[in-house]
């Protein structure tokens, strides 16, 4: 297949399923992560995955970690905005740098990754792009306004763009997963993770796999007539 991916957050949880799937679908993968390097390089010694470290808030370091990805394997032809972090806490106690950090990783990344492939894209007259949402973009959730406010800023990011980039042949869409069983959910307080699941109309936390399968159906050649749409995976938790 040869197509080259990048796909940020990719060393863990639903970025590192979805980073998985795309090795075994033949494509090149590369797997871009911040700080947890003993995670990273664990990951890159199970899979054979290449890992490279850079902050994707940060608009210059993603501009020079993507030209290092081109200059290892060439154009980037499928990006994967996965990466994201969590600060909740209720508004009236939120501090600015916790509003901010939120929405840099999680949103101002967006811009900062596609800007750095969508011009080859739009010369090549091919691109996929698949940004990871989250239900509680869709639906709010409290103590999370920073955090919904940053995955449903990527639902109209994804839309824009999807117009731009059709007559291009990039196709942009969106995956708005509901609960995973990742580290992240798995640190959830057990008695709050137990009511979350209760609301859950299957009864269980989401796998990443299931995340990941939706990813490759939507960067695969064939799936050139999907653009702008939001996939849910959440269990029936919230139906839009």
């Amino acid at each position: 297949m040869g197509r080259i991916a990048i796909v940020t957050g990719g060393t863990r949880g639903i970025g590192a399923a979805i980073a998985g799937r795309l090795k075994t679908a033949g494509y090149h993968v590369v797997a871009v992560f911040h700080g947890n390097v003993t995670a990273a390089e664990a990951f890159h010694q199970e899979t054979g995955i290449a890992v490279r470290q850079w902050d994707v808030s940060d608009y210059q370091a993603c501009a020079d970690g993507i030209a290092t990805v081109r200059d290892m394997l060439g154009q980037v032809d499928i990006l994967v905005n996965n990466a994201g972090i969590t600060h909740d806490v209720m508004l009236h106690k939120m501090a600015p740098e916790q509003w901010h950090a939120v929405m840099a990783t999680d949103l101002t990344s967006c811009f900062n990754m596609c800007r750095g492939v969508i011009g080859g894209m739009r010369e090549r007259g091919f691109g996929r792009i698949v940004n990871i949402s989250s239900v509680n973009g869709q639906r709010g959730q409290a103590g999370q306004t920073n955090y919904a406010a940053a995955k449903a800023g990527m639902l109209g990011f994804t839309r824009a763009l999807a117009l731009e980039s059709a007559p291009k042949g990039i196709t942009v869409n969106a995956v708005a997963p509901g609960y995973i069983a990742t580290e992240m959910v798995g640190a959830m307080d057990q008695v709050l993770l137990q009511r979350i699941v209760a609301q859950i109309p299957v009864g269980r936390l989401g796998k990443p796999d299931e995340v990941a399968r939706i990813v490759e159906l939507l960067v695969s050649d064939d799936a050139g007539y999907i653009t702008g749409a939001t996939f849910s995976a959440n269990g029936g938790q919230y139906m839009a």
